[in-house]
């Protein structure tokens, strides 16, 4: 930093030459606190206690010496007045320049004296070690001293005063006889403890067993003071002590800073870092060996590692003082200026730990900089001195003027950015550099920030507050120095969304084994009022982390794993939301007794007095601590209640020892952790022999053996000797080539079969097999055999898997399992072979292998195809030799639902038909399972929501079907899904179709027909709900027709009824049966198979109008949005009648068909509100209304009543039973393809005898409430929409019965009226019959 042209001063040399250090006094002494400066001016010097200043000018006990030092006289000190105990600090000041401070040193006064413990009568061997105790209080231990027989004892190495006060005697001899006692001398008179005696024993005659009598504790030093380790044994022989540190042999002998004292003591001089460790006291007296061990802590007083520089400055300008301290622990630092403590502002900050950072200076802030570090065991201080200099008078020549239109270009939160223009003295400003000094409004401390280059007319102030305004002014510079400033700025910075900063001194800590307390603090940037935290934690090595909400400071987490390790973190919540996280602590439970028991105990006998135990230790995850043992129990089978117990260390085998010959015995065994010890195994049980075997002489030869030759090995096998009473403790095998001495190889005694390896091809070997015990080996068997030659294949494969199983897990995955016959019986692999395992599927015919490899006996197999055969086969491989394949399994996967929509959806309209459509489609490539069946959507809007389209099921796999009634000249979108038993895949995309334009139209609502032979003309009247034109056909031939039609109709109903009447009672069983086997509602429309008709077109009532099923769904589903016909669509006869009433009736009988028509009525635009599963059945043919479940009472939601048929050939409406929604009050009727002339169709009179009888059970639906409003006279539907607007209709579509069941219920259809309709109908029928006698008396 550059002050060319400031008037600079020198910094001043001002310093302490001695500081006040601690300071142990006793009562009633004087003390001198020492304390002396340096400075050119002499300084004046004060004094602190406790921070506040002292006023010694009448004070009469205390008073400031010459140099500065502080003396006290007569310290005063009682229990409750104690006025000179504390912390002195020494203040120099120096007029005009400022104050610095000295270190805080500490005041002891030692407390009254008194006797925590006192010595004790206690004897000891001579050559050993002795201690005798007076333990007092810390203060006081420096003014204790010992007599012996009431004379002072001299102390040296081998009697030493241990820093607790109490005496160690090391190699007593027989002048250390006598009596002790110890004194404190802390000023004014000695207090005496009691006397004991010390006796010294001559050498005992037995050995004595060793033992601590003062083992060493751990201590905690501050560097340079001194350590002791006491370590007092006793025993016979006298024991030697030796100490290790960090397990290391800790040389004594000629060391400057270890020494041993009184007979094995250890103290250490002038501690440093280096020595922090363990250190261990042993014990030895060539008989046995103790030891005991302490551990070392150092501390360290703050020490400087930078002191902060002095600093020259300008106002306006940021400074920063750099100060970094070591220590231990960690050392706090805090600033003092002038000897006041800095209090940390927006413009006294700490930074990076230590520093202190000034901003924004004034001129004030000159003066003396002190850094003052602190920690538990010591404080230091370093300072510096800032010089604010003031800034050079102007060089002669022009300075700049003010700079023009200061604006604030960009406002944050946080900064800001000012331009500005040139001054109007220097317009081109090329050489101006700029000093931008800006100051919180209010606050005159301005900060300065310098435009990084010349003619720079922008600057970015950062490190701003939030929400504050802020006052800028620019002045610009040339080289004669600073011109005019512009005119103050007010600037206000952005609000911010202020959130929580960390919690601090975040600690867990375990309280259980099975919880964890955590705890911490609020946090410093609260930034408004904290509304909770979340406690985020989790286990060490997972993944996955839980929080929980509190409210408090403190939560106790419960329900963790025993030992196991969790991480901590909180984070604290206001009203803006989550803030900053804290750092992770990891804490571990507390350890708890095993969870479960040791696994796989095994026994076996090893003689008539011993059990040899094995076991394993419990699963992985139910220790809940360190194992640090095991606990055995036994006890004979015969005498349950005396059991003995054994406790064993790690070992995971025991043997059990001096147990009773040929007796049974149970064993459990439980592991054992510092909390206790877990649960037990089950009872096992083994006997011991009945005698021991002799091992007196060598065993006998072995019976058998045998020796089979491989290439580079030879499989040697045996059988024990034959005579079973001499122990054999193992076999013993020699080989080589020629001589079996070249090599030996010692096996156990169960042993009965050895490979030995690594030999040479085409060789000749002996071999010998000894058995052995532990007086030698037995009688040699000798067998030699010849390697085979490397060109021999291997005679002996491996043995292929056996038991191959393929066990389905989901539609992509195949467990296979195995078993392999040349392990052991427990299947367990010792060696290293692997399995390979191979899969292949049949679909396509050249699909290629896939394998895998495994060490195990089974292997999951991933990434199948869904409903696919697999099969699978496995082979095994050790070394160089493999196995064949082995029998293959199979296993098929299951289904899922498809992945992909059905192909290749074209629609065609169909030859002749225009307002019918075919559409065909292949099935999807990924079917994943068999296909049940497809749902056609179609819409005149391809951007409708999918449940405003039209739905056409399509059951089982068909490929193609037909949609009728379509408008035309309208272009329609489709869609398709299939289904398989999983459900339903991805729709296919879009496929528009426009029907085409009207052909052959023949008046408004009518179009050709086909005129049968026994056709005749239709007619029309005020009913026609088509509101077909009447035909101009001569009145008087209408009126014969009219006459011959209700003739026709009046005995066709008589003759119906009297047939239907005599079938009713027999097929009342089965209409029940047929109301059963229907499978719940569906939401689709169902396929209307067409129905041949009979050739006098008036019996088409009879057939065509018959209710075909009573649904049984108490929810219909709601119909809306249908799709707008055109007017062709109302039509008297359909050309394509015959043929769609053939096409029906021969779907009923069991014929499909295979063009599926569908009627109008499901075309309705039916609104999916739910969906339903398919049935396997085809849906049913008829479309109800029935009420929907909330406004049907539970009494009547009975699917199917038994019903009476009151008159099946009432000859009008047949089919289309008046049924009225409570909810809706509309009409409703099986939409079904119907003939115009129905509308004149009424109920008939019952003919005489025909079974009518108005009490049998009716539908309950025609129980509900009639409507209020005019029911509307519309009865049936054609082909056609309705000539008029209604109501969206409720449709429900049942699925179908048997067929045979279909047919009778056609011949058995029933109708059913409303009472208000039957009067209005017999009203009717009345007027025609009257208009029929006055036709014929014409």
């Amino acid at each position: 930093m550059s002050f060319i042209g400031s008037v600079v001063r020198t910094f001043t040399p001002f310093y302490f030459l001695v500081e006040p250090m601690d300071i142990l006094s006793v009562r009633g002494a004087s003390v001198i606190m020492n304390c002396s400066s340096y400075c050119e001016t002499p300084p004046k010097i004060e004094w602190k206690k406790d921070g506040t200043l002292l006023n010694l000018v009448s004070d009469d006990r205390r008073q400031l010496l010459p140099d500065g030092s502080l003396l006290i006289n007569s310290v005063v000190h009682s229990k409750h007045n104690k006025p000179d105990e504390g912390y002195y600090q020494c203040v120099a000041t120096v007029e005009s320049l400022g104050s610095i401070v000295s270190r805080t040193a500490k005041l002891t006064v030692a407390g009254l004296p008194r006797f925590t413990s006192q010595p004790e009568l206690s004897s000891v061997y001579k050559g050993n070690s002795a201690i005798l105790n007076c333990e007092v209080n810390v203060d006081l231990a420096p003014f204790v001293r010992w007599e012996q027989d009431r004379q002072p004892l001299s102390l040296d190495d081998r009697v030493f005063k241990l820093p607790s006060g109490a005496l160690l005697i090391g190699n007593a001899t027989d002048t250390d006889g006598g009596f002790y006692r110890c004194v404190i001398e802390s000023g004014g008179t000695p207090k005496y403890s009691e006397e004991a005696e010390l006796k010294i024993l001559p050498d005992p005659e037995e050995p004595q067993s060793l033992v601590f009598v003062r083992q060493p504790s751990s201590l905690t030093k501050v560097t340079g003071q001194n350590a002791v380790f006491p370590c007092v044994a006793g025993g016979f022989p006298t024991p030697y002590v030796r100490w290790t540190k960090n397990g290391e042999e800790l040389i004594t002998e000629d060391s400057e800073r270890f020494a041993l004292r009184a007979g094995g003591s250890l103290l250490i001089s002038d501690v440093t870092e280096e020595d922090v460790g363990t250190y261990t006291c042993i014990a030895d007296n060539e008989n046995e060996t103790i030891e005991a061990q302490a551990e070392l802590a150092v501390q360290v007083p703050p020490e400087f590692l930078k002191r902060p520089a002095n600093i020259y400055a300008h106002e306006s300008m940021d400074i920063v003082f750099e100060c970094e301290v070591t220590g231990k622990p960690t050392p706090t630092v805090k600033w003092v200026k002038n000897g006041d403590v800095v209090i940390p502002s927006d413009y006294f900050k700490i930074v990076k730990e230590h520093n202190l950072q000034v901003l924004g200076l004034v001129k004030s802030d000159e003066g003396f900089y002190q850094c003052i570090a602190e920690n538990d065991v010591g404080n230091a201080q370093a300072g510096a001195q800032l010089i604010i200099l003031d800034l050079a008078p102007a060089t002669t020549g022009p300075l700049p003027t003010a700079p023009r239109d200061v604006v604030a270009t960009l406002v944050s939160t946080r900064f800001i950015r000012l331009t500005w223009r040139t001054p109007v003295s220097d317009p081109q400003g090329d050489n101006l550099t700029y000093s931008i000094f800006y100051t919180k409004e209010g606050i005159n401390r301005e900060r300065v920030e310098n435009t990084s280059r010349p003619g720079e007319t922008q600057v970015m102030i950062q490190n701003l507050m939030p929400e504050t305004v802020y006052v800028f002014r620019v002045v610009a510079q040339n080289k004669h120095g600073h011109g005019e400033s512009s005119a103050p700025l007010k600037v206000a910075t952005q609000p911010e969304v202020q959130l929580p900063g960390p919690a601090p001194n975040i600690r867990a800590y375990a309280g259980s084994p099975t919880s964890v307390t955590v705890t911490w603090e609020t946090p410093l940037s609260g930034n408004g009022e904290i509304q909770n935290y979340k406690l985020y934690y989790m286990e060490k090595g997972q993944d996955s982390e839980q929080d929980v909400d509190v409210a408090g400071l403190s939560y106790t987490i419960t329900g963790l794993k025993k030992y196991t390790e969790y991480s901590f973190r909180v984070v604290a919540y206001n009203k803006h939301g989550p803030g900053v996280s804290t750092q992770d602590v990891v804490v571990r439970t507390l350890s708890d007794v095993p969870s479960a028991a040791p696994q796989n105990l095994t026994l076996e006998a090893r003689n008539s007095k011993s059990i040899m135990l094995h076991w394993q230790p419990p699963p992985a995850g139910t220790h809940s601590g360190q194992i640090t043992g095991y606990k055995i129990r036994y006890r004979k089978v015969s005498r349950k209640s005396d059991v003995t117990e054994s406790v064993g260390g790690t070992q995971l085998f025991q043997l059990i020892e001096g147990l009773e010959r040929g007796t049974e015995y149970n064993f459990r065994i439980a592991a054992m952790t510092v909390n206790g010890t877990g649960p037990a195994t089950d009872w096992v049980s083994a006997e011991t022999f009945e005698s021991d075997l002799d091992e007196s002489r060598v065993p006998e030869v072995p019976s058998s053996l045998h020796v089979r030759p491989l290439v580079t090995s030879i499989v040697v096998s045996w059988t024990p000797p034959e005579n079973q009473n001499i122990v054999v403790r193992g076999y013993a095998i020699g080989y080589g080539i020629g001589s079996p001495h070249a090599q030996t190889i010692k096996v156990d005694y169960k042993q009965r079969y050895y490979t030995i390896e690594n030999l040479d091809p085409s060789s000749h070997y002996v071999i010998t097999l000894k058995a052995f015990n532990n007086v030698g080996e037995g009688i040699p068997l000798y067998e030699s055999a010849v390697t085979r030659p490397h060109s021999v294949p291997d005679p002996s494969p491996m043995m292929p898997p056996v038991g191959v199983q393929a066990s389905i897990l989901s539609h992509d995955t195949i467990r296979i399992t195995w078993a392999d016959n040349s392990l052991p019986k427990n299947q367990k692999i010792t060696d290293a072979r692997y399995y390979t395992v191979r899969w292949k599927t049949n679909i396509p015919a050249n699909t290629k292998y896939k394998t895998a490899n495994a060490t195990t006996l089974s292997y999951l197999v991933t990434g199948l195809k869904p409903n696919t055969l697999y099969e699978f086969s496995v082979m095994v491989t050790k070394g160089r030799r493999s196995s064949t394949w082995s029998m293959t399994a199979h296993g098929t996967t299951f289904e899922l639902v498809p992945t992909s929509p059905p192909k290749d959806v074209t629609v065609v309209s169909k030859e002749g038909k225009p307002r019918t459509i075919i559409v065909n489609w292949q099935p999807p490539s990924e079917a994943n399972g068999k296909i049940t069946g497809y749902i056609i959507y179609y819409s005149t809007d391809v951007n409708a929501e999918i449940h405003d389209w039209v739905i056409e099921p399509v059951v089982g796999n068909r490929l193609t079907h037909q949609i009728q009634e379509l408008t035309l000249d309208t272009p329609y979108y489709f869609k398709i899904q299939a289904r398989n038993s999983k459900g339903m895949g991805p729709m296919s995309e879009a496929v528009q179709f426009r029907t085409p334009k009207a052909s052959g139209s023949a008046g408004k609502g009518s179009r050709p027909v086909d005129v049968g032979p026994d056709y005749k003309p239709p007619l029309s009247g005020s009913n026609s709900p088509h509101g077909s034109p009447t035909s101009p056909l001569d009145s008087n031939m209408l009126l014969v027709i009219i006459v011959s039609v209700g003739v026709i109709t009046i005995v066709i109903v008589v003759i119906v009824a009297v047939f239907c009447t005599r079938r009713t009672t027999s097929h009342q069983k089965k209409k029940r049966a047929a109301c059963k086997s229907v499978n719940g509602s569906h939401k689709y429309k169902g396929n209307s198979k067409d129905v041949k008709p009979p050739d006098l077109w008036i019996h088409h009532e009879r057939l065509e109008l018959k209710p075909i099923d009573k649904s049984p769904d108490p929810n219909p589903i709601m119909t809306d949005t249908p799709i707008p016909r055109n007017s062709q669509d109302i039509t008297p006869v359909d050309n394509s009648m015959d043929s769609n009433i053939h096409q029906r009736r021969n779907s009923y009988r069991g014929h499909e068909s295979e063009d599926s028509m569908s009627t109008l009525a499901g075309r309705r635009g039916m609104r999916p509100k739910m969906m339903m599963p398919f049935d396997s059945q085809p849906p049913q043919q008829s479309v109800r209304n029935t009420p929907s479940s909330d406004t049907m009472p539970a009494s009547s939601s009975q699917p199917c009543a038994d019903h009476q048929d009151p008159d099946s050939s009432s000859g009008a409406y047949l089919g289309s039973a008046q049924e009225e929604d409570a909810a809706q009050s509309l009409p409703t009727a099986h939409v079904r393809p119907s003939h115009p002339l129905k509308s004149f169709a009424v109920p008939a009179v019952p003919a005489a005898g025909s079974a009518y009888d108005p009490t049998l059970p009716s539908t309950p639906l025609l129980t509900q409430q009639a409507p209020s409003h005019p029911v509307h006279s519309v009865k049936t539907a054609s082909i056609g929409t309705l000539g008029r607007t209604r109501p969206p209709m409720p449709v429900v579509v049942p699925s179908a019965p048997d067929v045979q069941e279909t047919t009778r219920m056609l011949e058995d259809s029933e109708s059913s009226y409303e009472p208000d309709e039957l009067t209005k109908e017999m009203a009717h029928l009345e007027g025609l019959m009257k208009d029929l006698n006055a036709i014929t008396t014409a």
